[in-house]
């Protein structure tokens, strides 16, 4: 049996830096569950100001879809409880750390500040903004680990 000693188990986060953390990534994964089977989808996102309210943005954009009544949408105005995760993955595992923002969410045929927020992010909307549906998913709360802190 190899010793441990000296490996570091778990860090968890404060709820300030795992939304900072998650915030400053390019993108989530976003679950959502209605019926018997949840989804899981990368997403991009943007997160409210620091002077809001917690609030994540997602929104159907002009990438290739076969629909734009996506299943996800579905899931949600069934069940608005939502689930997002950023994380970071290397070998060398000190670099190691996740971050969830567990939701309520909502989705909206217009939402300026999504657009506007999304649009600062990936310079992708900023030359075709979203058109939508958005998801507006209020953080109900942060959660998150890092290897090493």
């Amino acid at each position: 049996m190899s010793s441990l000693a000296g490996y570091r188990w778990r860090v968890r986060l404060t709820s300030e830096e795992s939304r900072r953390r998650f915030a400053a990534a390019r993108v989530a994964r976003m679950a959502t569950a209605a019926g018997d089977r949840p989804l899981l989808v990368p997403v991009t996102f943007a997160v409210s100001p620091d002077d809001m309210a917690d609030v994540v943005y997602v929104a159907v954009d002009h990438k290739p879809k076969s629909t734009r009544r996506l299943r996800r949408l579905e899931h949600i105005e069934a069940n608005p409880s939502v689930c997002f995760l950023a994380d970071v993955y290397d070998d060398d595992w000190e670099r190691l750390w996740w971050s969830r923002a567990d939701c309520t969410a909502t989705v909206t045929d217009s939402s300026a500040e999504a657009v506007e927020l999304l649009a600062a992010k990936y310079p992708q909307y900023a030359r075709t903004p979203p058109a939508g549906p958005y998801i507006v998913a209020r953080v109900d709360a942060w959660h998150g680990w890092s290897y090493a802190g």
